[in-house]
């Protein structure tokens, strides 16, 4: 985490730990924090060409950077205040996702805690899990979690969806191994915050990892997909009933959530995106698997994970 300016304040620094856990698409943490003094915290995108592949605007680019606000809403409940989150404070400045200021003194409740408290618990996981079955009441409570950011968390578990799901990730995979990558224009290249009001600049932006976020997902569906893997876990897409910004920035809050979520039942979590990256999939995936709902990413929950397979904190 690198710091430009003056450093923040002690609360401030709190929030921005908490905020920097948060999952994003190719490990790629695409944000920007503004620390304004006693008024908050601002949260602006950080241009990044891996994520820009999902649309000029950037869909993926906002998914990520909402998580991370959950993370700062979570981390002021801990401490005791409400947040005042104004999503977009600038229409004329698109990177500019949200302001997020103290809010009035209520104490956490006992869900927000255990919530806090799985921050630093949860982890993702490339590959299978074990064959334990999530129980019922945690998929409803999942299912609420996305719900009360507004969102739907939709399952995928009968067969002729599951058989879908695994063509349409294995044409994205396809597409994506043979399609020369060619990145949208950046429309925040080179741009930086620069508001007078601001104490200090927090940027964490890490180099690539080697290798794709592709890898588990594929392996979990066979060719042909003749029996759902039982290590798969629960396959679900996360869905919201538009697609423009405000639908982005629910859903990453939303993804979140649910996250930390299964995180304090010790449910690990894995995230997949190749036919979501590619428009004529996303609109199949829309009709057939999400409800109707635009999909923003597909997730995959489970228990622990095999000895030697892939696991982030």
């Amino acid at each position: 985490m690198s710091v430009a300016g003056p450093r923040p304040s002690h609360a401030t620094t709190y929030l921005l730990r908490a905020a920097v856990t948060a999952p994003s698409v190719h490990r790629s943490r695409p944000w920007i924090f503004v620390a304004d003094g006693d008024r908050g915290i601002e949260l602006h995108a950080a241009a990044d060409p891996r994520l820009l592949l999902a649309g000029p605007l950037g869909r993926e680019l906002v998914i990520g950077c909402a998580a991370a606000l959950f993370n700062v809403r979570l981390a002021m409940r801990h401490l005791g205040f409400r947040p005042a989150v104004q999503p977009f404070p600038d229409p004329r400045d698109p990177a500019f996702l949200a302001r997020i200021g103290w809010g009035a003194y209520a104490p956490p409740t006992a869900d927000e805690q255990r919530l806090y408290a799985a921050v630093r618990r949860r982890h993702t996981v490339r590959g299978p899990f074990l064959a334990d079955p999530l129980p019922p009441p945690l998929v409803d409570t999942l299912r609420e979690q996305a719900h009360g950011e507004g969102a739907g968390l939709h399952l995928v578990d009968d067969s002729t969806s599951r058989r879908h799901l695994g063509e349409l990730v294995r044409a994205g995979e396809d597409e994506h191994r043979t399609a020369p990558a060619a990145a949208a224009p950046d429309p925040w290249a080179a741009r930086r915050p620069a508001r007078g009001t601001a104490t200090a600049v927090v940027g964490v932006l890490p180099p690539a990892p080697a290798g794709g976020d592709y890898a588990g997902l594929t392996r979990m569906f066979p060719t042909p997909p003749r029996r759902w893997p039982a290590r798969t876990g629960l396959v679900a897409v996360l869905g919201t009933d538009r697609d423009d910004r405000t639908a982005w920035l629910r859903a990453g809050q939303a993804l979140e959530r649910i996250v930390l979520a299964a995180a304090v039942h010790d449910v690990a979590t894995a995230f997949h995106t190749q036919p979501l990256e590619l428009p004529h999939l996303r609109e199949q995936m829309r009709q057939t698997l999400s409800a109707g709902e635009f999909p923003q990413l597909i997730l995959r929950l489970g228990y622990g994970a095999r000895p030697g397979s892939a696991v982030t904190p």
